[in-house]
């Protein structure tokens, strides 16, 4: 039996269907919601369960688009940036201490052997099981929150590098020492550049991971964040705001996933070729 156009296995679709195929799941998806809430609705006006698109817009609206007397500012923009704030801050000091430790795990054999097996455990150790401690540690402020984010992404990061910078070949290193080249710019003028892609996907992956811790440090215990925001309406049943504010932490993820990949294609082609 033959298989469906564009659906073989060596089969790939033009440009113009593989738009198409991509639109068509959020397309049902979207059909499949808006049957199921105007079934709903029509059962009884008042469900909050699953609100009609026009309810949502309006809600957003108001929270990205009006004033907020009291404070002067617009709430979803203010949890925006107070998100994003920790998060960055989060990832960034994993990727900047997972590439330091990652490449040196790598490189030298003493490092792997005295760090690999601790970075090891201590990714088998769930982020949200150490949060009370955290915050008991370090209080409910922003210190806890963003350590929260840290604990959570830098052994994935750090493993990956070093995973990465293991399969290097030797062969690499032992040419550039016999050139008089020494450790260090064997470590950071020859080893690191073909490591820096290979961070940037280790940040993708781990993205997933930070929003979430991110979400739950903020959903106990913050007075701002998009995580705060959704934990506080949930006891309103306020679905036309939730169901929005998790839209956009969708979007935002993708986004932020969708640059690094562009970044990695255009600057380092080398390294998709390879793959």
């Amino acid at each position: 039996m033959k298989a469906p156009l564009f659906f073989g296995l060596n089969a790939s679709p033009p440009k113009w269907l593989k738009v198409i195929l991509t639109i068509l799941p959020f397309a049902l998806a979207i059909a499949l919601y808006v049957s199921a809430s105007n079934a709903r609705l029509e059962a009884n006006p008042a469900d909050k369960l699953l609100p009609s698109i026009s309810k949502m817009i309006k809600a957003i609206d108001k929270a990205a688009f009006t004033e907020n007397r009291r404070t002067g500012e617009y709430q979803l923009w203010q949890d925006t940036a107070s998100s994003l704030k920790r998060l960055f801050i989060g990832v960034g000091l994993a990727a900047a201490l997972g590439l330091l430790l990652g490449l040196n795990m790598g490189v030298f054999k003493g490092m792997s052997a005295t760090f690999a097996t601790f970075v090891t455990v201590l990714s088998m150790i769930p982020p949200l099981a150490v949060l009370p401690i955290l915050f008991i540690a370090f209080g409910v402020g922003e210190v806890g929150k963003i350590t929260l984010i840290f604990l959570g992404t830098f052994p994935i990061i750090a493993r990956d590098i070093y995973l990465a910078t293991d399969k290097i070949p030797r062969e690499q290193i032992v040419k550039a020492q016999t050139l008089g080249a020494s450790q260090l710019a064997v470590v950071y003028r020859i080893v690191l550049p073909q490591i820096l892609p290979r961070l940037l996907e280790a940040i993708r992956l781990s993205l997933g991971a930070a929003w979430l811790f991110l979400i739950a440090s903020e959903a106990i215990a913050s007075t701002d964040g998009l995580g705060y925001r959704i934990f506080l309406v949930r006891r309103y049943l306020s679905m036309d705001l939730i169901i929005p504010y998790v839209i956009w932490i969708t979007f935002l993820g993708f986004f932020f996933d969708y640059i690094l990949k562009q970044i990695i294609h255009r600057k380092y082609a080398w390294y998709v070729a390879s793959k």
